[in-house]
């Protein structure tokens, strides 16, 4: 089947064959077209005439460091990446994320996961309307009309109106990195350090609001020197 020329381009650049090729069977079935690479030397060539929708780029790299390619992707083409590698470990995926990866996906993975997540890429990329009222994540669900955060059990907890402020920042930029004069711009206030101390007596809030563990939060990420992240999946309504 001839692929529609107007599809979304998909790039993989992973040096195993059997991955490019799963990789490949699944985007294409799901109507993407695809360019594959075993290195980066040979995907970095045809960027000078192929501009693709989403790079899905491995770490581990024959020939060149896979987060240095992530990194300049992101910055130089402005390229929606997304990682996919064998490193499991939450710092790595911090790490990546830093770097301007869009999403990290850990092996093994299903491939219709790689597939949603490029769909949900995509989506993300495109005009939309303002977020709605209601965001879920993580087993918790926020509601900004009447600032309250929900558990999976029902359990609400209130929060208030700067601290719902911090939160919908968050949800509304997952995976990314928020540096402080991003937050700074964004909620206003004045710059220095009472506006950081009022940040992070928001955030530690939110945290205990969230029941994370305050020495290692699985949510909200401190980037030291740099920022935050916010490291769950969102969807609003």
């Amino acid at each position: 089947m001839t692929a529609d020329p107007s599809a979304p381009l998909v790039t993989i650049l992973d040096d195993e064959p059997a991955i490019r090729a799963m990789l490949s069977d699944a985007l294409e079935e799901a109507g993407f077209r695809t360019m594959s690479f075993g290195r980066a030397t040979e995907f970095e060539a045809a960027l000078q005439s192929a501009t693709p929708d989403v790079c899905l780029v491995d770490l581990s790299l024959p020939d060149k460091d896979g987060l240095t390619l992530v990194h300049r992707l992101a910055l130089e083409q402005g390229a929606t990446v997304i990682i996919i590698s064998g490193r499991a470990q939450v710092q790595d995926r911090i790490t990546g994320l830093e770097l301007g990866a869009d999403d990290y996906i850990i092996k093994p993975f299903d491939p219709t996961e790689v597939v949603a997540r490029v769909r949900a890429r995509l989506r993300r990329g495109q005009p939309q309307q303002q977020s709605g009222n209601t965001a879920s994540f993580s087993g918790w669900t926020a509601h900004f009309d009447s600032y309250l955060l929900e558990d999976e059990t029902g359990d609400k907890t209130p929060m208030s109106h700067a601290e719902g402020q911090v939160l919908r920042l968050f949800l509304e930029r997952p995976k990314r990195l928020i540096s402080r004069a991003v937050m700074q711009e964004i909620l206003g206030g004045a710059a220095g350090e009472s506006f950081d101390r009022a940040m992070d007596v928001r955030i530690s809030r939110l945290r205990t609001k969230l029941k994370e563990d305050p020495k290692n939060p699985r949510l909200i990420k401190t980037i030291y020197g740099a920022g935050y992240i916010f490291l769950g999946d969102v969807s609003w309504r």
